[in-house]
């Protein structure tokens, strides 16, 4: 089969690779397609630790069934499907306590971290465990499915966070993530939603997809902007989806007195913490890990026009043309969101 192979930091290449095997409660996924997130981009050059070479890359994907393995029951050939990012053991401690996100030996599809090596869907064909599966809806397009990864990392954040009806939610960073969250905050029936980043595109997408206030920190003052929107006393919740120092800050400085700052983004691996403003305002601070069983509502939400995604989808290519649009995406001012790689 076809594969798009990070050979080595910075060389990707598309090449002949062998199918993969397939366990008894394996499936064989002929994928038909698959997202580059931030974090394969990121991953290319190795800056993240987490993806090794060689190896395929891809967890944001789609496609049809194309083999079964000898113990599967309930899927069959042409099961138009997605699948988990997370491929977790059903024994594990964690897992039987509902919390596979967070189960001990987890791994990631598409990820080489040393620990592991798990090769993911930039190919023609993955194998998955037949229990991360999730059937796509008829009226659901591949495309949109491949989606449901990331907007199920957004509904996994804000089923962790306290939300009442009409709160005012500030979301910080505008990127797939963030825009995710905005929508999803809009169907929550936040009444503020106040969306940040450094670009206008993007913020111009928010306030199509449902923000109510856009601030860029160019050229706004951020944290005034926000207390003037709500009687100076800040937002109720924030979504930080970056991960680095500012827009931590940018938060936590950003929410009212024992209000909640969920972190969904990790672009870096640590970063300063404003500790006395959170202990003294009584912030509840909390990270959210991946997915745990939010893929049936992703998909429901997409089906049923909760979620627009199509507006999210800059470019759709063939998986050998791959390697240009990584790079594509790694230089500034492209002004690209998401790009789906179609392997067949």
């Amino acid at each position: 089969m076809k594969a798009l192979l990070l050979k080595e930091y910075n060389l990707l290449t598309y090449e002949d690779v062998p199918i993969p095997q397939l366990g008894p409660h394996d499936v064989l996924v002929q994928v038909r397609s698959c997202g580059i997130c931030g974090s394969d981009v990121h991953g290319m050059d190795g800056s993240t630790g987490r993806r090794i070479p060689p190896l395929i890359m891809g967890h944001e994907a789609s496609g049809v069934i194309a083999q079964v393995g000898g113990e599967v029951t309930g899927w069959a050939e042409a099961d138009r499907v997605t699948f988990d990012s997370t491929d977790y053991p059903l024994n594990d401690w964690y897992t039987r306590q509902g919390l596979y996100n967070l189960s001990d030996n987890r791994q990631v599809i598409g990820v080489s971290c040393g620990d592991y090596r798990r090769h993911g869907a930039f190919a023609e064909y993955v194998s998955v465990p037949e229990h991360i599966l999730c059937r796509v809806p008829d009226s659901v397009s591949f495309n949109q499915a491949a989606l449901v990864e990331p907007l199920s990392i957004c509904l996994h954040a804000v089923n962790l966070t306290p939300l009442r009806l009409h709160d005012t939610a500030l979301v910080v960073g505008s990127g797939i993530i963030g825009l995710f969250t905005v929508q999803i905050l809009r169907a929550a029936g936040c009444g503020q939603i106040i969306a940040v980043d450094l670009e206008d595109y993007k913020l111009a997408v928010a306030e199509r997809l449902g923000a109510t206030t856009t601030l860029n920190p160019r050229r706004d003052d951020v944290l005034a902007s926000i207390r003037d929107l709500t009687e100076g006393r800040g937002a109720d919740v924030a979504f930080e989806a970056v991960g680095v120092t500012a827009t931590v800050k940018s938060a936590v400085e950003g929410v009212r007195k024992g209000g909640t700052v969920t972190l969904i983004g990790n672009v870096t691996p640590s970063i300063e913490l404003p500790l006395q403003s959170v202990v003294t305002r009584q912030i509840r601070l909390q990270g959210s890990c991946g997915i745990c069983g939010e893929y049936p509502a992703a998909l429901s939400m997409i089906e049923k026009g909760a979620i627009d995604v199509d507006s999210l989808i800059s470019a759709t290519a063939p998986l050998a043309e791959g390697a240009e649009w990584f790079h594509r995406l790694r230089s500034s001012g492209n002004n690209l969101m998401k790009v789906i790689l179609n392997p067949s």
